[in-house]
């Protein structure tokens, strides 16, 4: 999706589609404009910067790259007409369709790639992401400082003909390909704005099926509406797409019931009350949340201390608080994401011991920790979002780990917006903070690159140089099975010493409105696809 793919908590390619089916379209509307609810704020719209699976989907709506990601994750038109590979499979040449303009008029070309990539992989840009880019050759040099931007493995030969060589091959290329991280971006308009570019609607130009409109970068609405210089624009049915954040669920069922939504998020109770009814829908995402703790602090450094906080929370009894259709995590892999000859991964490395109640244990261990610390209680706070999930999320947390160690722990909440808890996240001002990721791609990877040590996602700082080696070997592997077998024992370590604490997979459950078409849903990547979206009569 951190979505980061980050998600917002309690509102990537083996991925599904659905078709989402509505109520009605709002009083006045032309049958055209679709009303949807986002769980959170946009805290930018600069490819290079992006963070979270709530701007990415604005992305992949609003801009285009070289294909686009349809149904089941297949690679589907974009601004590529043809693609050819070179017989080591380290030289990818992409011929682009002539007729792509930018919302502004000017041509969309090869340079805009080639700019793109360059400013994304540059250090000075800051990118969080852009360890995406690594296996593309002299990448990681770059990011490293050791190499100028220039020698990046990407060239324009002429307007129309983008070639990209590797380092080494990349499994799921293409895939990355459909992802908007990898969009291009329009020099020209980014130097113009400069440190503006990407804070609001009006500071940004655009390449894909719609523009966005009313985003001042701070605000809770906006809008997206046909953009009529996309070169598919035939194939767009919708006018507008509405968009409010609503972060109580009881306000977004209240807004569908009236037909001023199409979807409402459901809260646990809610869920109760209406799974089988109709329009109840769910959402199955290559999403698991976790806990991610601050392990520049002495107390979190302390494997028993985190092993012991995992080992107190009664995961089945905390989805019931949390209801929908979410599922107890054993692994930061999740469910159904990739096979490996036959066989889930996520049930590869699915560790039992680490993450099943065992409430005489968790005390055992937190006493241990407590006295390796020459400490006698523990008082630390959750950081998580302001929305009404993930509140009642942190709240059941709280009553577990106090049930479970007592007067000997105190366990705060700081509750922010969304955009909030990124930065915060980032800048390492948190004790704990309540996570989520959704995968990029459909590879164990896109999860497991985050916590080495000196990955921009890892934002616990948690380190082990095994575990560092296990993944650079995984990157240079000589064969698939040796591949596998890296990624496994890689996974194994971070759950064991639980560098992170997973809680659940995601699976949400929403009201639907039975008239909307179309949408394709992708369990990774950027989520959503309006493209094709139309509104039934």
């Amino acid at each position: 999706m951190k979505f980061k793919k980050l998600l917002a908590v309690g509102a990537t390619l083996a991925v599904s589609a659905f078709t989402l089916a509505a109520c009605g379209s709002k009083s006045g509307d032309s049958g055209k404009t679709l009303h949807w609810e986002d769980s959170a704020e946009i805290s930018t719209l600069d490819p290079s910067k992006v963070t979270n699976v709530v701007v990415f989907n604005q992305l992949n709506n609003v801009t285009e790259g070289l294909y686009r990601l349809g149904k089941d994750s297949k690679i589907t038109p974009g601004l590529a007409t043809k693609t050819t590979v070179s017989k080591d499979g380290l030289t990818y040449t992409f011929t682009l369709r002539k007729d792509a303009k930018w919302s502004n008029g000017d041509k969309v070309t090869a340079k805009d790639f080639v700019y793109s990539w360059q400013r994304t992989v540059n250090p000075k840009t800051g990118s969080q992401y852009a360890y995406l880019f690594s296996g593309i050759k002299n990448a990681d040099a770059i990011m490293e400082g050791k190499k100028s931007v220039s020698e990046l493995g990407v060239k324009a030969d002429g307007d129309y003909k983008l070639v990209v060589t590797l380092d080494k091959k990349i499994p799921y290329f293409k895939l990355l390909m459909g992802f908007p991280l990898f969009f291009p971006q329009n020099q020209k308009v980014v130097e113009k704005y400069g440190s503006k570019y990407g804070t609001a609607s009006k500071y940004f130009v655009y390449d894909g099926p719609f523009k966005q409109e009313g985003w001042t970068g701070s605000n809770l609405s906006w809008k997206l509406v046909k953009n009529d210089d996309y070169w598919d624009k035939k194939a767009v049915k919708l006018d507008k797409i509405t968009y409010q954040v609503v972060k109580d669920s009881n306000t977004g069922y209240n807004l569908f019931q009236s037909g001023k939504l199409d979807v409402a998020v459901l809260s646990a109770e809610q869920t109760k009350q209406l799974k089988g009814q109709k329009n109840y829908t769910v959402f199955h995402e290559s999403t698991t949340f976790y806990l991610q703790y601050n392990q520049t602090k002495e107390e979190f450094k302390n494997a028993n201390i985190r092993k012991a906080i995992s080992l107190a929370i009664n995961r089945k009894d905390y989805l019931k608080v949390l209801g929908g259709e979410n599922t107890a995590a054993t692994s930061v892999t999740p469910v159904g994401l990739t096979k490996v000859n036959g066989k889930d991964f996520q049930s590869i490395v699915s560790d039992k011991t680490d993450m099943t109640y065992n409430k005489a244990k968790a005390k055992e261990l937190f006493n241990k920790g407590l006295q390796e610390l020459g400490k006698d209680k523990l008082e630390f706070a959750i950081l998580t979002d302001d929305t009404d999930g993930a509140k009642k999320s942190v709240e059941a947390l709280q009553s577990q780990l106090k049930e479970a160690f007592g007067d000997k722990v105190t366990v705060n909440t700081q509750t922010v917006p969304f955009k909030t808890r990124l930065s915060r996240s980032t800048s390492g001002d948190f004790d704990v903070v309540l996570s989520a990721w959704g995968a990029d791609f459909a590879d164990p990877i896109s999860f497991l690159d985050l916590f080495t040590s000196n990955n921009e996602q890892n934002n616990g700082k948690w380190s082990n140089a095994e575990y560092d080696k296990l993944i650079a070997a995984s990157k240079n592997a000589s064969s698939a099975s040796d591949r596998w077998s890296d990624l496994e024992k890689a996974e194994k370590i971070l759950l064991q010493d639980q560098g992170v604490t997973p809680l659940y997979y995601r699976n949400q459950a929403w009201m639907v409105n039975d008239k909307v078409k179309g949408i394709i849903y992708n369990t990774v990547g950027a989520n959503l696809n309006f493209k094709d979206t139309y509104i039934a009569k």
